[in-house]
């Protein structure tokens, strides 16, 4: 298996590409686009000033200036913390979208954020029954992400709220230090609500999901950005931002508690991302990950390299997770064991947006073109 010689990215991304000195494009194209969004310096600082600044002055007859998300894990604590310590002025609603499966340590974390900053919180509760058909229909299609019902209820949960409280400003956790490198070959957009329904009409039992939050394509990139001028920034990307020290930070500041790897505050996703993924793609996400902090100089490619030496996942908890899932999606261990077994499929063998994401690249880039 080819390695890349300066992070830890090999051939099972299937779109990954070396030169001639063995580095691959995933962490050369990762440095070009850190120079264009990327500023930890104080010019970042001075760019993230005037974007507070900004939200402050449009949320001017509303009861917030934005919204922030709150899943209980380390990017959006480290967010919320610095957003209300250095702009004290900022009046932040925080959400958190329960699907269902946050763990025990996510719910304190976020319990401790919300009283110790002060900041209002709006939970946000998925219907269950719904929730856990749309599960189930993923696991029996058999494609890469399985976490696509959570994260499509999670981002159309916010648009929705961010309409409802005339909110027009979205500071998202998602930042390049830590989430520089993902291959798209990896999965499939989460915020594709055609291909999430698609999915559901093959394989759930109910008729329809008229309660859980879903966002269109249209709505995503027409009505919310251009009628309702609502936009998403990240500003961890201003800011200095290392995971290890963001960690020791809550720790000692707020008593946040670790819950393990990146995005382990969600149970199904921790035994998604190091059971299921590997086990039946041979895909593991810590390279990604790893090698996102490589290029950010977050970690040695050493360190990294040590890391991937062990395994993704504690064995010795495969029989407790395979027993606490399948009992929460309502099948049993037998059934569930053979929906783990079951042939991979691609997630282009169902209906998606496509064609409509390829439009939308090409009127960007004209768009762009025009500008110059």
């Amino acid at each position: 298996m080819k390695i890349c010689s300066f992070c830890v990215m090999d051939e099972t991304d299937p779109g990954i590409l070396f030169d001639h000195a063995g580095r691959c494009n995933r962490c050369r194209d990762a440095e070009d686009l850190g120079k264009k969004i990327w500023f930890p310096t104080d010019y970042g600082k001075h760019l993230l000033d005037e974007i507070v600044e900004s939200v402050i002055d449009q949320g001017r007859g509303s009861e917030y200036d934005c919204l922030i998300g709150l899943s209980g894990g380390i990017d959006s604590a480290y967010l919320a913390y610095r957003l209300r310590t250095d702009y004290p002025s900022l009046r932040i609603l925080a959400v958190h979208v329960d699907g269902g499966w946050n763990s025990e340590i996510a719910v304190k974390n976020i319990e401790l954020l919300v009283k110790a900053l002060e900041i209002d919180l709006h939970t946000e509760v998925i219907d269950w029954l719904e929730m856990r058909d749309l599960q189930l229909s993923f696991m029996k299609a058999s494609v890469k992400n399985q976490d696509i019902p959570q994260d499509h209820a999670f981002f159309a949960s916010i648009y929705h709220l961010a309409a409802k409280h005339r909110i027009r400003t979205f500071f998202s956790g998602g930042n390049f230090a830590t989430e520089c490198i993902l291959p798209p070959e990896w999965g499939h957009s989460a915020l594709d609500a055609k291909h999430l329904r698609a999915i559901h009409r093959r394989y759930g039992k109910m008729p329809k999901l008229s309660r859980y939050p879903t966002v269109s394509f249209w709505q995503l990139y027409f009505w919310y950005p251009v009628i309702k001028q609502f936009r998403v920034v990240r500003p961890l990307n201003l800011m200095r931002y290392s995971r290890s020290d963001a960690k020791i930070l809550l720790k000692n500041a707020l008593g946040w508690s670790d819950y393990g790897g990146k995005h382990h505050e969600s149970r199904f996703t921790k035994f998604f991302q190091t059971f299921y993924l590997p086990s039946k793609f041979s895909i593991d996400k810590r390279k990604a990950h790893l090698s996102s902090m490589i290029v950010s100089g977050q970690m040695t490619r050493d360190i990294a390299l040590s890391i991937l030496s062990t395994s993704p996942y504690d064995m010795n908890q495969l029989h407790d997770d395979i027993f606490f899932i399948s009992k929460k999606i309502g099948v049993s261990v037998l059934e569930f064991e053979k929906l783990l077994a079951v042939r991979p499929a691609d997630h282009g063998d169902f209906p998606t947006s496509k064609l409509f994401y390829r439009f939308k690249d090409v009127v960007k880039k004209l768009v762009q073109l025009k500008a110059k």
